[in-house]
């Protein structure tokens, strides 16, 4: 299976943009679809957007005008871009990789390997 680590998060003020990678190691990576998920505090996790490894994605509609999701096959990495970042917007975000089904995949539990999880504050 893949290893996944996130990086790129931090405290940022609410409007500012923030892109978190999050870099796969130890299998093929266009073999995956990855996503995106985050756990606000005191809250469920919840699906932010994914992408296949031919690079169709979706991203949710609550962020879709905000956040935009995108891979670099050659680095093995999958960005999660986001702007006009607002206070719901903290979160520990986790990416996730899967190649059970095929196509944009929102449903957590068909992902088989998860990151750490990286954490988002928006002060306002």
């Amino acid at each position: 299976q893949v290893q996944l680590v996130e990086s790129g998060g931090g405290v940022v003020q609410t409007g500012d943009s923030l892109i978190l990678s999050c870099a796969a190691s130890g299998d093929t990576f266009a073999d995956y679809t990855m996503g995106w998920f985050r756990q606000p505090p005191g809250k469920e996790r919840e699906v932010v957007g994914t992408i296949t490894g031919n690079g169709d994605s979706y991203v949710v509609d609550s962020v879709r005008r905000r956040f935009d999701i995108y891979r670099h096959k050659e680095r093995s990495t999958v960005y999660l871009q986001m702007t006009s970042l607002q206070p719901e917007d903290t979160a520990v975000y986790y990416c996730a990789a899967t190649r059970r089904a095929s196509g944009c995949q929102l449903n957590p539990g068909l992902y088989d390997s998860w990151g750490q999880g990286t954490q988002v504050t928006v002060s306002s």
